[in-house]
């Protein structure tokens, strides 16, 4: 396919629209590559921070979102490269981290662009064009290479949910010693639950408030229970405890972002258990003594994952013959971006992404 001159790109007015707007196709510099975006995906985040009203995030002054292409979940296939390129090239097959840092900080070095505080920082989607367009401008610093037993849809829900439910699990050691209590079956829990079958937890049990989402959960042959909670977290761990037996979840993730689902976590934790909150938002409430002391817990917090993490998921994904799209639940072309970030922000089942040259013949 010929390189185009021009392209569609979505972008979000902050009044829960999502409209269509076309630019000029961008050129790699220095240390850039050019790629025909396969997919891209639609997270939590750009609704929370974006989609509605355009609102603050950590290490921004002001609103995050600015005025930009959105998305920070692209995969792609490079198209063209700017001068010093050193690892990737024309037709090789990727999956961007959404974040290009300074690279100079120590969070930086480690891989954790996420968490570098320069003002050079830079979120694909939030302050430079993302990845809902037919092309993406990226650093090549910020690719990760997507393995060929994976789909361009695979590698979207890499870029962010998968990436931020692996980093999670690391954290707290998932293994085959015990088993994995999910909060929360949004797109980031049903990775947690995909991904903690491939890191060996023995098994894996589900706590859901939809019934639409458990139902999804249930048809995905992760978990090996999904519940819906009771009012008091305790009954909801009582619930767990039977669904597990002894000696309960040993490793616990809340990806709801509430309170009550972090507190359904930790009250569903087993003696000596680890907990790992990644979900954004909210507050954490907690009786100490009884809750934490007692059952000698350890709390960990995981704020998205690193670039080499990132890259390691992706090769044990396919190792595991695992597939992140499984949890897609929906999937639209760009004109169509607005029913799709109305689905995503409302009644979703799963996953929704966006599939840039759908529309177009190829």
């Amino acid at each position: 396919m010929s390189l185009k001159h021009d392209m569609t790109g979505v972008y979000l007015p902050g009044d829960s629209t999502a409209v269509l707007r076309e630019l000029a196709v961008p050129e790699p510099g220095p240390g850039q590559v050019l790629i025909e975006v396969g997919a891209s995906g639609i997270c939590g985040s750009d609704i929370g921070y974006i989609y509605h009203e355009h609102k603050g995030h950590r290490g921004v002054d002001g609103p995050a979102y600015r005025g930009v292409v959105a998305g920070h979940e692209p995969s792609g296939r490079i198209v063209a490269t700017g001068p010093a390129c050193r690892r990737f090239g024309a037709g090789d097959r990727v999956i961007v981290y959404h974040i290009a840092g300074c690279g100079l900080c120590d969070n930086c070095r480690r891989g954790y662009f996420i968490s570098c505080t320069s003002p050079e920082r830079e979120s694909y989607g939030w302050q430079r064009d993302g990845g809902h367009a037919h092309y993406l401008l990226a650093e090549e610093s910020t690719c990760v290479p997507l393995p060929d037993d994976l789909s361009y849809v695979d590698g979207a829900l890499i870029a962010c949910g998968f990436g931020t439910a692996y980093e999670g699990l690391r954290r707290i050691g998932v293994n085959g010693d015990g088993d994995l209590l999910v909060v929360g079956l949004g797109p980031v829990g049903l990775a947690a639950g995909m991904i903690g079958k491939g890191m060996g937890a023995r098994r894996v049990v589900g706590v859901e408030v939809s019934p639409q989402r458990r139902e999804w959960a249930d048809g995905l042959g992760v978990f090996d229970a999904t519940l819906a909670p009771e009012p008091d977290a305790e009954a909801t761990a009582g619930l767990v405890a039977d669904a597990l037996g002894a000696p309960g979840a040993l490793t616990a993730i809340d990806c709801s972002g509430s309170r009550a689902g972090r507190s359904t976590a930790i009250a569903g934790a087993a003696e000596w258990g680890r907990v790992s909150l990644v979900g954004e938002g909210g507050t954490l409430e907690t009786e100490v003594s009884d809750a934490l002391l007692h059952k000698q817990l350890t709390l960990y917090a995981s704020w998205v994952t690193s670039l080499p993490a990132m890259a390691e998921l992706a090769v044990n994904l396919a190792r595991w013959g695992l597939r992140p799209e499984r949890i897609v639940s929906d999937r639209f072309p760009l004109a169509k971006a607005d029913e799709a970030y109305r689905l995503a922000a409302g009644a979703s089942k799963g996953k929704v992404v966006l599939l840039p040259w759908e529309e177009q013949d190829r």
